[in-house]
């Protein structure tokens, strides 16, 4: 269950479901095991407890004073940490995508900006220290424009373009036609 808001408390309802015990309860567990490092508080959780990752990192995190795993509610709040070379690169990739698929939303989700089309994630967007990441949301799209590719480094999902990347736009639309084609599918 996630929420819009990124409140990690709206996790608590169904951990005391699933897991059988009032919040209380999780909170002296966490109490009691906060001396120990972020992977090892998930673990126990997950293995002591048979905690989800979610709820895990939830309670965790919660644990640790982050009350929210939103950080970023705007595109322009998302560039704003960023030089202004690689707002500029970001910008013109965002532009030329929505001004040839006007119907695709911008939204901020898992802290990045994402294009959507109604309920179905269609590109997205990540800002490294030496590189920018685009994804369409498809392994698949990756995968048939091998050709087109050529010379750009390939993740299984992403695809790093270099900060000040001349936006190459028949490239991205064609990326975003092949990724909507996949989702009319």
């Amino acid at each position: 269950m996630t929420t819009d808001k990124g409140d990690r408390a709206a996790y608590f309802p169904k951990i005391e479901a699933k897991y059988g015990q009032p919040m209380r309860y999780w909170h002296a567990v966490m109490k009691d095991i906060s001396d120990l490092k972020y992977p090892q508080q998930i673990a126990y959780l997950k293995e002591e407890h048979g905690f989800s990752q979610a709820h895990a990192n939830a309670l965790v995190m919660y644990s640790r004073g982050s009350k929210s795993s939103k950080r970023f509610s705007t595109f322009e709040g998302f560039l704003a940490k960023h030089d202004a070379e690689k707002q500029k690169t970001v910008k013109k990739i965002f532009k030329s995508i929505q001004s040839k698929y006007p119907k695709l939303e911008l939204v901020i989700a898992w802290n990045q900006p994402m294009l959507k089309l109604d309920k179905d994630y269609v590109f997205g967007a990540s800002i490294a220290k030496n590189h920018i990441l685009i994804a369409p949301f498809n392994a698949e799209v990756i995968e048939s424009m091998r050709k087109d590719l050529d010379g750009y480094k390939m993740n299984k999902k992403t695809i790093q373009v270099p900060v000040d990347w001349k936006v190459d736009e028949k490239l991205l639309h064609k990326i975003i036609r092949l990724n909507l084609k996949a989702i009319k599918r």
